[in-house]
């Protein structure tokens, strides 16, 4: 009898540095390691198998990996490029099978249903999903698939051959796996480690054969519950999660770093927040502020707003809350728009001559600017001054778990 799977998951191999191989295939078999900025000092956020293989790794200084490999080529990130080819991979995926959850820009999962959930199947599917990516989109672009009784052992299927493909079953566990360290498994956090040597569990097995009421008990929640489940191979299905924040950051240049560049600078992530909102359809019920500053640690601000969307109104409250900061030597800053709903749910103003829920005339101005920033690009029509240096894709960089939509690159 065939063993049966549920879930595919694929990985792209070396993601950022692939998609520049794939754009200058000059660059393929080369090392190539992509960059944070072209600024002097800028640190790898990514490294080529090449490089790797040579001993680059992410987060190395460029004059230290170019010690290690002196042959190795830099190209900066650029995360419009990336979410694009993200895009791409997905539309190549499609043909073959519907993507059910980008986790990343660069992982993804799909579910398996009928005679695909027959191993042999799953494993041909994910055959036919590698080779459109390659024939669709670029033969730099290589992945690695897994697919199992759940999502994580499907990740942890990947994640055996780089790039390549493997399966996972409850038939053939713990041995399969055995191997492992207990950190490379999804789920298991630096934080989780003591305590799971505390309990005499030090490797994979110990922890397969740990009971799921245990796992309870030793994580605190029923986190460790569910981890265990899935680890011996059971499909756990997850309550649906509801987003109620969104919200951007930034590490300001020394340009930047003073008090008045650094409110234009928050401004700036605020009016990027507030044209997300409009294009979720939501609205913010909360506002909160921080800068970090040297010698001040990290100082903060929020406070309760009536529902809106509206980036005027926004930036209003923004002045008055950012006056009551004593900002002096800051290094980031960071805006964050919490409380959302679907709706504005909010009587108004009795004596207002729109009714409730129609947008303002100052909300419907704002949309008019979301779609001329749109059509003819970025900043065409901007909310007040720009700080001193304009830093590429202020509040449009992809984050571990959000991928950027294409339209925040020309807001």
């Amino acid at each position: 009898m065939d063993l049966h799977v549920s879930t595919l998951f694929f990985d792209m191999t070396s993601y950022f540095a692939s998609v520049w191989q794939a754009e200058e295939p000059g660059l393929r078999g080369h090392p190539v390691g992509v960059l944070t900025t072209d600024a002097p000092g800028a640190a790898l956020i990514a490294a080529s198998r090449e490089a790797k293989a040579l001993g680059v790794t992410g987060m190395m200084r460029a004059a230290e990996a170019r010690k290690i490999c002196p042959s190795i080529q830099f190209r900066v990130a650029k995360h419009d490029l990336f979410v694009d080819y993200h895009h791409r991979i997905r539309d190549a995926v499609d043909t073959v099978i519907p993507i059910h959850r980008a986790h990343s820009v660069d992982e993804f999962s799909c579910l398996l249903t009928g005679s695909q959930q027959e191993l042999s199947r799953a494993l041909s599917i994910g055959a036919d999903l590698q080779n459109a990516i390659l024939e669709q989109v670029s033969p730099a672009l290589t992945c690695s698939v897994g697919v199992a009784p759940n999502k994580m052992l499907a990740k942890v299927a990947a994640a055996l051959r780089k790039p390549g493909l493997d399966w996972m079953h409850p038939s053939v566990l713990p041995q399969k796996i055995a191997h492992l360290r207990l950190k490379d498994l999804p789920g298991v956090s630096k934080g989780i480690l003591p305590r799971l040597a505390a309990a005499g569990i030090n490797d994979v097995t110990a922890l397969h054969a740990m009971s799921p009421k245990a796992a309870r008990h030793l994580w605190g929640n029923v986190e460790g519950e569910r981890f265990v489940r899935q680890l011996q191979g059971e499909h756990v299905v997850y309550p649906e999660t509801k987003r109620h924040s969104l919200g951007h950051g930034q590490n300001l240049t020394p340009q930047n770093r003073t008090q008045d560049a650094a409110r234009l600078v928050a401004r700036r992530l605020l009016v990027k927040a507030a044209s997300r909102l409009r294009r979720e359809g939501v609205y913010a019920r909360s506002l909160h502020i921080s800068a970090k500053c040297e010698g001040q640690g990290r100082l903060s601000i929020d406070g309760q707003i009536a529902p809106t969307q509206d980036s005027f109104t926004l930036l209003r409250i923004f002045e008055r809350y950012w006056a009551q900061l004593p900002v002096v030597r800051p290094i980031a800053v960071s805006v964050m728009l919490g409380g959302l709903q679907v709706t504005q749910d909010d009587p108004g103003d009795l004596f207002s001559p729109t009714r409730a829920g129609e947008p303002t005339g100052s909300e419907a101005l704002c949309a008019s600017i979301d779609k001329l920033n749109a059509l003819f690009g970025q900043d065409t029509i901007r909310y007040g001054e720009l700080p001193p240096q304009k830093v590429a894709y202020t509040g449009a960089k992809i984050a571990f778990n959000r991928v950027p939509d294409r339209s925040e690159f020309h807001e």
